[in-house]
């Protein structure tokens, strides 16, 4: 009887518990050079970057990049929130879902509102190699809605400590950024 009860208590608790694949985190901080290499001028900058899990399938996110033209004189400041959703497809790889309002503000010219949406797998790769894979739509009030790709990696140097490089590839331009990660 008490085997029974023991097994029908751990099947109702499964659905709750953690269910981040192994290696991977949704709690990290990172900071880092940032570049965007359009057709014509380019800008590059320093980004910030973070995530805390609130719950074993929920995160919150949020990215801030300051770049400029030198040659022009002229910034971008861009920013994004959101909720993510992770769901353990095996032991080391997650599907991974955002939502995110997002805000480019171009320096002397106007402000853009917008939100975007991804999907796609985050995963650990090897015990030092984490990477991701993202297929995203992006939307806004003065720009036409886009398709993009957007990979990253990190190679752990301790449990905590990393380096991480994110790529984004929507519609001949990309966007790139390099710098350590904090992970807890």
């Amino acid at each position: 009887m008490k085997k029974s009860l023991l097994a029908l208590t751990l099947m109702a608790a499964a659905p709750f518990a953690a269910s981040a694949a192994e290696g991977v985190s949704y709690n990290y901080v990172e900071g880092g050079y940032t570049a965007t290499n359009i057709d014509g001028p380019d800008f590059d900058g320093w980004a910030l970057k973070g995530s805390v899990a609130i719950h074993p399938n929920f995160h919150l996110f949020s990215d801030y990049q300051d770049q400029e033209l030198d040659d022009f004189d002229v910034g971008i400041e861009q920013w994004r929130v959101g909720v993510g959703y992770n769901h353990e497809l095996s032991q080391r790889v997650d599907l991974l879902t955002r939502v995110a309002y997002e805000n480019a503000k171009v320096e002397g010219f106007r402000s853009d509102d917008g939100y975007s949406v991804e999907v796609g797998v985050n995963s650990a790769l090897t015990n030092r190699l984490n990477g991701y894979a993202l297929a995203g739509y992006e939307d806004g009030d003065n720009y036409d809605g886009e398709f993009y790709g957007r990979l990253g990696a990190q190679v752990k140097f301790t449990p905590n400590w990393s380096a991480s490089a994110d790529v984004k590839l929507i519609d001949g331009d990309t966007q790139w950024f390099v710098g350590p990660r904090f992970s807890w």
